[in-house]
């Protein structure tokens, strides 16, 4: 059982969120692992021999990153919710996700850490995807 799981769980509140705790984990999970895995290949990017090549890779994993990770404590912080910042914020994480993704994926045959950076975008686009439907 993931840590998301284990606090959603765990927490006193009495408030409840309108918000199925499985879908709300999922994309808290994926937020943290996408906001991790753009760290890591901006990293990785930096180090590599073409930098040049990498400009626009490596501003969309800042942007990426520094969203999910927003994402991801915004909605850990399940007390209480305006659902006008939420919903917002989903999209833009869904957006960002998806705009990295198709960039890193573009430089996956090349660098293969672009590829893991990649797949956690979209893992992290369909959790947003799935949750934004869940809200509606």
């Amino acid at each position: 059982m993931s840590y998301a799981r284990q606090m959603l769980g765990s927490h006193p509140s009495d408030l409840k969120l309108h918000a199925d705790a499985e879908a709300l984990a999922k994309v808290i999970e994926a937020a943290g692992d996408c906001a991790q895995a753009c760290v890591a290949d901006t990293d990785a990017d930096l180090a590599e021999t073409h930098l040049a090549e990498m400009v626009a890779c490596i501003r969309l994993c800042q942007d990426c990153g520094d969203i999910c990770a927003v994402v991801a404590a915004v909605l850990s912080r399940q007390a209480s919710w305006d659902l006008g910042v939420v919903r917002p914020l989903l999209e833009a994480c869904r957006a960002i996700c998806r705009t990295c993704g198709d960039e890193c994926q573009r430089h996956a045959p090349r660098h293969p850490h672009c590829g893991v950076c990649a797949e956690a975008c979209r893992r992290c686009e369909q959790a947003c995807a799935e949750f934004l439907t869940i809200m509606s």
